[in-house]
């Protein structure tokens, strides 16, 4: 294993994560990391083996097992899959990377498929519970209707480069070694174009703006991400287009906040209310209702209102929005409220509830002098 670094919080789970919850993960971090979308980046490679290195661990049962009893000493001679380069990460997870990436690098031999456009959609906490149909307009690149993306002028074609005679790749030698690398006089496709299209300049393909509208379900998520197949930029002449990757934020409600499939909301109460009870106006994400509390509320105390929560995104079952009322302590007094406090204060120091008796009588045994309590 590289490193000593907890495998949960590589994928950021908790340490009783379900399996598929390691998995979707794992999934969403491969996808941010993945060598396609950040060329160059070394940092982004390391975090992308990283999290394909805690998830070998962890979607093994036996093997999440050894970690979760003697942490990264447990898995030494356990069979740990070679993790030594990306190349080998493809190899052994190629299956969990099919969803977004075609499969990771095993291209299939033909033309090159277009770049995958990635998108960020915002929403608001309603727009999530509803669900919400979002027009958006995106750049892509389309293949040039003149030049039919050859990238040469009518009538041209290109020509086999020179300095690689038409293979796309250079042999380089150093001392003993000869090293292969990729053509910059054709930039590895074989051909160079010594006639370009008028259109696009000899790229073969041109910007566009596409618009299209996509459909998020009811219930969600801030980080959703899901792929639109096949609507991503175009790819060489014949090659299928890439996909295109939406990912959801969700703005902050200014009353609700949301916990998985639960809402939570702070709703502030007097003190006559919290003794007596009584209706008050509650947030949801219908509007206001009007919720009738007990009599006996403690200030913090939770209250529920069953499926007023976010639907399941699954199951479409709703969650409950709980509700803390707080008791507000008034700030300016009415002479005829402060009153009323004065003779309410007399009440409780001659009428001292059971819970306030027992708490001052536990103070007075704490401070009581030590010969006292071992008299």
């Amino acid at each position: 294993m590289t490193g000593k670094k907890d495998l949960y919080e590589v994928l950021g789970v908790t340490r009783n994560a379900s399996d598929e919850e390691i998995k979707k993960a794992y999934r969403a971090l491969a996808m941010k990391y993945h060598p396609d979308r950040n060329v160059g980046d070394e940092q982004a490679a390391a975090k992308f083996k990283e999290a394909a290195e805690a998830y070998a661990v962890l979607s093994d049962p036996e093997k999440r097992s050894l970690y979760d009893r003697y942490g990264h000493a447990g898995l030494e001679g356990a069979g740990m899959p070679d993790m030594a380069d990306v190349e080998s990460i493809f190899e052994h997870f190629g299956d969990l990377f099919s969803d977004f990436f075609g499969g990771g690098r095993r291209r299939p031999r033909g033309p090159r498929p277009g770049e995958n456009i990635q998108v960020r959609l915002e929403i608001d906490l309603v727009e999530a519970a509803r669900g919400v149909r979002k027009k958006i307009t995106i750049p892509r690149k389309e293949i040039c209707d003149e030049c039919r993306g050859n990238g040469c002028k009518r009538g041209a074609q290109p020509v086999a480069c020179r300095q690689c005679h038409g293979r796309g790749v250079v042999l380089l030698s150093q001392g003993f070694f000869r090293i292969q690398q990729t053509c910059r006089g054709c930039g590895g496709s074989g051909v160079v174009i010594t006639d370009p299209c008028p259109k696009c300049r000899g790229w073969g393909k041109m910007d566009v703006q596409r618009t299209l509208d996509l459909d998020l379900p009811a219930g969600v998520f801030d980080g959703f991400t899901f792929a639109v197949h096949g609507e991503g930029s175009a790819g060489a002449p014949g090659g299928p287009r890439g996909d295109l990757i939406c990912e959801v934020r969700v703005r902050e409600h200014p009353l609700l906040q949301r916990d998985g499939d639960h809402l939570y909301c702070r709703v502030p109460i007097t003190f006559s209310q919290a003794a007596l009870g009584g209706e008050v106006l509650i947030p949801t994400l219908e509007g206001t209702v009007t919720y009738q509390l007990p009599a006996g509320l403690q200030s913090g105390e939770l209250v529920s209102l069953p499926g007023k929560g976010m639907p399941n995104l699954r199951t479409g079952r709703r969650g409950d929005l709980k509700v803390q009322v707080i008791v507000e302590t008034p700030r300016t007094l009415s002479k005829r409220q402060e009153e009323l406090f004065r003779q309410l204060a007399e009440l409780d120091n001659k009428h001292v509830t059971p819970q306030r008796k027992s708490f001052f009588e536990k103070v007075k045994e704490f401070f009581k002098p030590e010969h006292e309590h071992h008299g």
